[in-house]
């Protein structure tokens, strides 16, 4: 796997904001930036389990002609080094197959659906498709750039929670930004969420590095999510239970995606970042 994050570039103002977004991750978790200019409304991507075929809005393929020199500015400016994507496999000759094996991808909340029309409440079903088929998580910034100053990671048990956890502890030490968990009780105590931690070795982690841990035993889990920072990076891990049109995240991920503007990592079932 390559130490770097694919980022589709679009040359737009709102493409800029996304594209400044990139860049922040890059530099708070010592990663290389890799961008692509689509030159073709649709490219592929050869997961493990299935073909992802991806279609862009227009927006992507806008004033073709100034889009790498717009990148090339925004990214040097921002003290990296631009370093673009050139599909070197096509599947037709306006096919281009897109290599998976990043470490992040950045997608704003639709590929495929102009971001006019795109409210904050719904991730587009291509996103989906990407993040129930990735080995790599993937980050799905705001509309407009905002640093984030926390890491909070939301914990409920699942596999894919755990491996949020590793993935929120290593860009907190990365990153040297304080990580938080919170964690919604289901009818069990804290003891039962601390088992599961110390059973993936990771409740030794938590207590060294002090996490703050908020666990709501209490409340609904909407009216609970307003004690987040709103400057923190949210990690939380995505699980599907069956396939109904697109993959359906869980009930707390939904939540989480429609309440909560921060910025989002999100850690899919076929994600390898434990």
């Amino acid at each position: 796997m390559k130490d770097e994050l694919l980022h589709i570039y679009r040359n737009t103002p709102f493409g800029r904001e996304t594209l400044l977004h990139s860049i922040y991750f890059c530099k708070q978790t010592k990663t290389s930036l890799k961008v692509y200019i689509p030159e073709h409304p649709q490219f592929l991507m050869y997961f493990q389990n299935e073909i992802a075929t991806v279609d862009l809005d227009k927006a992507f393929l806008r004033s073709p002609k100034t889009a790498r020199e717009h990148a090339e500015a925004i990214i040097t400016e921002n003290g990296l080094k631009p370093n673009f994507l050139e599909p070197k496999r096509f599947t037709a000759s306006t096919l281009p197959d897109i290599p998976v094996d990043f470490r992040f991808m950045t997608c704003p909340r639709s590929v495929s659906d102009l971001s006019t029309k795109i409210s904050l409440g719904h991730i587009g079903p291509k996103v989906r498709s990407i993040i129930k088929n990735a080995s790599f998580p993937v980050f799905i910034p705001t509309p407009v750039y905002k640093k984030w100053e926390s890491i909070a990671v939301f914990f409920g048990g699942s596999q894919n929670a755990v491996n949020a956890v590793k993935l929120g502890l290593q860009i907190s030490r990365c990153s040297d930004l304080p990580l938080r968990l919170f964690t919604q009780a289901e009818k069990q105590p804290q003891s039962h969420y601390r088992k599961i931690l110390k059973a993936n070795h990771l409740l030794d982690e938590i207590e060294s590095d002090e996490v703050k841990w908020t666990f709501f035993e209490k409340g609904k889990f909407r009216e609970n999510l307003f004690a987040v920072p709103h400057h923190s990076l949210i990690l939380v891990g995505a699980y599907g239970h069956g396939v109904i049109k697109e993959v359906i995240f869980g009930s707390m991920m939904e939540e989480i995606q429609t309440v909560l503007p921060n910025n989002m990592l999100i850690v899919g079932p076929n994600c390898a970042c434990g």
